[in-house]
């Protein structure tokens, strides 16, 4: 803690003790509200704990942080509430000794929290076996019941607690949990019965209606909607963002099975839970006597069903009640307000009674049978002060009880702090505190006192009325100090006090009591009728909840004041037989918001909880104490006497220390095993000085450190490199030994096996062999062919001939599957003419070989027609192939130019400059195609020569070969080409003439007209 004095001003005090202005409460709100701020929930007032509820999830709750309070001592660690559970863990370890555990605070302020964290921090820190986990198990399961059964939302608190709760916990000797035992305290079942806006009933009946299947909603004759039930919905508020109803009633059933509860328990629990939601839908009208009737007898039979009861005779148990008189019966009919009355008493004591009996039975599972001698830890989570705008019966004894718990906190703190200043011989100095014994005396004296005031009232003949009873309140305690009324307040108070209310002055301040409703509350009455018919039902826990011994008890049942005073002081009856530490829980704001701090809502819980008047008991001597030892531990560095070893006791060197830290003789004592230090302010100083000095410290350690880990890294250093440097020449020795061995073993078999490379595989030839295959494969690699034209390969060795012959085939038809694989439809068909082109001319005719590398035209340029000879080929057909080409016509051979058009049908010569069609010839009707051997490009297309047609067509090309193999594909008469060799071509004309065309081998190309036809000249091949 002392560690953390240094971030004081930024996050306030972890122990308000060391507050300097302690009286004011506006400082200590003030570090509250810092440290809230800093997230920082949890401070100290010496060693008890204000929690602050941050409406958030924080991070310090893991097994981490478990792990981390394990054994520390207290003011080691931060604040925290795993801290006060290790605490008193140890301490009834080490001590064997009682403890408990208070928890207090108002609704919302997260005291169910606290609980749950403090049991789950018991059940990890304590000793573990299969057994011990079961033991621990189970008391993590009663959490989610009881939350169930007496857990419900309030305008405050989504998960506040109804009840008053205190579970012991049992350990062995060895510190294994091995059973608990729960006490509940004042169940306020009002609420059962009615719910504000905004407010829910008790979680149960929530988590049945959202959690139950089918099957068991309808044996329950429930439905899932919550508005059908009047019990369930004067709240308009069923469904809840922070509340999963369905899960939690998972959770519920796991946790009965957990703790043996058998199916028919179950199943008997739910059955009462599901009659509490029928009751209430139970209505009633006035006949014409003014007597009630039920509305709708049909909620009755099904109350009567869940119940196991006889449906006559609940129906006239709720409408009339038997009176004895002169030892006579007789049956007396209820009024309308009368049987709401009945109905709602039956709904809460039933409710009521299954709870206490639901309570038996988890302490009849927790409980050990071991009769070994055992400590227990109890664990109290009670309701705190309350202070509403009206206050009724409920708030009364919730404040009650508060008060009994404050007088108990300030009585044990006393005694706390009388007994360590004896134990440490330091004189005790008397402390001036408001001790509330006048309080509770006003409230619970017997036959002076409210309690008895409000029991007589109700006990007495004749009309009784909450205002009989205030009057009685006036006559009895009037003039008590604490006590007043309207009638009793002077003319400034009356207007504050009703005609019907009455006001205390307690601890935490005044509050005004409302009367209405004081007798009907404290009476609690359920009519004889209804008991009788609950005691014979076949409902196991109602029958076992109304005993039928309890009719035949002459005597009044105890009021409910009078059961709570009982209970009450039976409870500080146990926790004055243990060690108590406590946990006051805060709220910081209504809004239920995180980060939100209401000063003036905090500052009225501070008010109530006492935390001002147990600090300045707590401050009335001195503010810090510590054990000499760790006192001495921590601050030996500011004297050089202390320094760095101190071989004295401890006390004297505290002695030493303080001397010369020149503190005051007033401002602090040496106990025998503590020192004590009155002022805050003294601490501090000695903090502040430890801070400054630790930095001193620091950099002489730093400094020595820095030069003894230079001069040992050097050392080392040098050690490694001359180790290193030593070894490295071995290697390389080593290797370079190995490597000249390697290199003559190797030189010796080459040479070996180039002698004897010719023969037969041998050892002797292996490995060389192998190295002319590796060298000649690489070899290859290196220099495989680019393409399929490419035929160059290297040459091969020998004895490797054959192989090489293979290798190059394989990558020929390797190379000619990636060329064949990689041509497009398009250059497929190029090179489909291109082979047809090579076996029609090749070696045939003079210019082939040129054409070769030249690509054949792909698509006729159609563009480059005229419209008018387009329009002239036949219909359906289109243009295949077009080019420029020179007719030599029949009569005299002139030349004449013309266009060459090949469809699929017929081959077409237009005029090229008018676009007249000339000569058509079918393709069905050509007989051949000739042309010579020559470099000319002249070629004839042999045609009919009858009457209508104009015969064999002289064409000259430049694309001589392309537009004979275009033709040749087209027309399929590529078996008609005719290639002649230096001869002459006959052709046929009109009339049927024959013409001819001469071939003559010469240098220059040309065509001239003879006599005979015509004579062409052209170089031979």
């Amino acid at each position: 803690m002392e560690g953390a004095l240094t971030a004081r001003d930024r996050v306030g005090v972890q122990d308000l003790v060391l507050l300097e202005d302690y009286q004011s409460e506006t400082a200590f709100l003030h570090n509250i509200k810092k440290r809230f701020k800093e997230k920082l929930i949890y401070t100290y007032i010496g060693s008890v704990l204000v929690s602050v509820n941050p409406y958030q999830q924080l991070g310090f709750y893991s097994s981490y942080h478990m792990e981390k309070y394990q054994g520390v001592n207290f003011y080691e660690m931060p604040p925290h509430v795993y801290a006060i559970g290790d605490n008193t863990y140890r301490s009834m370890r080490n001590e064997a000794s009682d403890q408990c555990i208070l928890i207090s605070g108002e609704s919302g302020s997260g005291k169910t929290e606290a609980s749950k964290y403090i049991l789950q921090y018991l059940s990890v820190c304590s000793a573990s076996n299969d057994k011990v986990e079961h033991i621990k198990g189970r008391l993590l399961q009663s959490n989610p019941i009881l939350e169930a059964f007496g857990n419900a939302k309030t305008h405050r608190n989504d998960n506040s607690s109804r009840f008053g709760k205190y579970m012991d916990i049992e350990f062995d000797h060895k510190g294994a949990p091995v059973g608990g035992h729960i006490l509940n305290y004042l169940l306020p079942f009002t609420i059962q019965v009615h719910q504000a806006s905004g407010e829910r009933n008790f979680h149960i009946f929530y988590q049945l209606l959202e959690g139950a299947d089918e099957e068991l909603l309808s044996r329950l004759m429930l439905q899932k909607t919550p508005d059908k039930y009047f019990y369930a919905s004067q709240g308009k508020c069923a469904k809840v963002s922070s509340i999963n109803d369905r899960r939690d009633f998972l959770a519920v059933q796991k946790a009965l099975k957990v703790l043996e509860f058998s199916p028919k328990n179950i199943d008997e629990l739910l059955s009462i839970v599901a009659s509490v939601l029928h009751l209430g839908n139970v209505s009633f009208s006035a006949n014409e006597e003014g007597h009630a009737t039920v509305d709708r007898e049909h909620e009755i039979q099904k109350i009567a069903n869940l119940l196991g009861c006889q449906f006559e005779q609940l129906l006239q148990a709720l409408t009339h009640r038997t009176i004895e008189a002169n030892k006579e019966k007789m049956e007396s009919p209820l009024t309308v307000e009368q049987a709401l009355y009945a109905r709602d008493a039956l709904s809460k004591a039933i409710y009521g009674r299954m709870f206490n009996w639901l309570v038996l039975k988890l302490n009849g599972s927790l409980t050990s049978k071991d009769r070994m001698r055992k400590n227990v830890i109890g664990l109290l989570d009670i309701y705190g002060f309350e202070i509403f705008k009206s206050n009724s019966f409920e708030q009364f004894c919730i404040n009650f009880c508060n008060e009994k718990l404050q007088q108990l906190f300030i009585e044990l703190t006393l005694k706390q702090e009388q007994e360590e200043y004896r134990a440490e011989g330091i004189e005790w100095e008397p402390v001036e505190y408001f001790n509330n014994k006048i309080i509770c005396d006003l409230v619970e004296e017997r036959h002076q006192g409210i309690i008895d005031i409000l029991d007589e009232e109700c006990l007495r003949p004749g009309e009784a009325t909450d205002n009989t009873f205030l009057s009685k309140l006036e006559e009895t305690v009037g003039k008590h100090p604490h006590f007043i009324t309207h009638a009793l307040g002077d003319s400034k108070m009356r207007k504050t006090i009703g005609y019907e209310e009455f006001r205390l002055v307690h601890y935490a301040g005044e509050v005004t009591y409302s009367v209405k409703g004081f007798l009907d509350k404290n009476n609690d009455l359920l009519y004889r009728d209804l008991k009788v018919t609950m005691s014979v039902s076949k409902n196991e826990i109602v029958k076992e909840a109304f005993p039928a011994s309890e009719l035949t008890k002459l005597k009044r049942p105890e009021t409910v004041g009078s059961q709570f005073r009982t209970s009450l002081n039976r409870l500080m009856d146990i926790l004055m037989s243990k060690e108590p530490s406590y946990v006051r829980c805060i709220k910081p704001n209504d809004a239920k918001m995180a980060d939100r701090f209401d000063d003036t809502l905090v500052r009225h819980q501070v008010k109530y909880l006492g935390l001002m008047e147990n600090l300045r008991v707590r401050r009335a001597g001195f503010a810090y104490r510590r054990t000499h030892d760790i006192f001495l531990n921590r601050y030996k560095s500011l004297c050089p006497e202390t320094w760095p070893h101190y071989d004295g006791p401890s006390r004297k060197g505290v002695d030493v220390l303080c001397k010369y830290l020149d503190y005051k003789e007033g401002e602090y004592r040496l106990g025998k095993t503590k020192v004590f230090i009155r002022f805050p302010r003294t601490l501090f100083a000695t903090e502040d000085a430890f801070q400054i000095r630790k930095h001193e410290l620091a950099t002489i350690i730093q400094s020595v450190f820095r030069g003894w880990r230079q001069k040992k890294k050097f050392i080392t250093m040098r050690n490694a490199v001359t180790l290193l440097s030593s070894q490295w020449k071995k290697i390389l020795a080593q290797r370079l030994k190995e490597k000249r061995k390697k290199a003559t073993l190797d030189i010796r078999k080459f040479i070996l096996g180039f002698m004897t490379r010719l023969k037969p595989r041998c050892p002797e030839n292996a490995e060389f062999l192998d190295y002319v295959r590796y060298s000649y494969l690489m070899r290859v690699k290196e220099s495989l062919p680019a393409g399929v034209l490419d035929k160059s390969w290297i040459h091969s060795p020998a004895a490797l001939e054959e192989t090489g012959v293979l290798l190059q085939q394989l990558n020929m038809k390797n190379l000619m599957l990636k060329y064949v694989k990689g041509v497009s439809p398009q250059r497929k068909a190029m090179m489909e003419e291109k082979v047809l082109a090579s076996a029609i001319f090749r070696q045939k005719k003079k210019g082939y070989d040129e054409s070769v590398g030249n690509p054949f035209q792909d698509k006729p340029k159609v563009e480059q027609l005229k419209p008018k000879m387009l329009a002239t080929i036949d219909s359906g057909e289109q243009a295949l192939y077009c080019c420029s080409v020179t007719k030599f016509d029949r009569h005299g051979y002139h030349p004449r130019s013309r266009t060459l058009i090949i469809t699929s049908g017929a081959t077409y010569l237009f005029d090229s400059k008018d676009g007249k069609l000339k000569q058509k010839i079918s393709h069905n009707e050509l007989r051949g195609i000739s042309t010579s051997s020559l470099g000319d490009n002249v070629f004839v297309l042999h045609a009919p020569s009858d009457n209508k047609e104009k015969g064999d067509a002289i064409v000259q090309s430049t694309f001589v070969i392309e537009t004979i193999t275009k033709l040749a594909r087209i027309a399929k008469k590529d078996q008609d080409v005719k290639i002649v060799d230096n001869s002459s071509i006959l052709h046929d004309m009109t009339g049927g003439k024959q013409g001819r065309i001469d071939y003559v081998v010469g240098n220059e190309v040309s065509v001239t007209k003879t006599k005979t036809g015509l004579v062409v000249v052209a170089p031979a091949r």
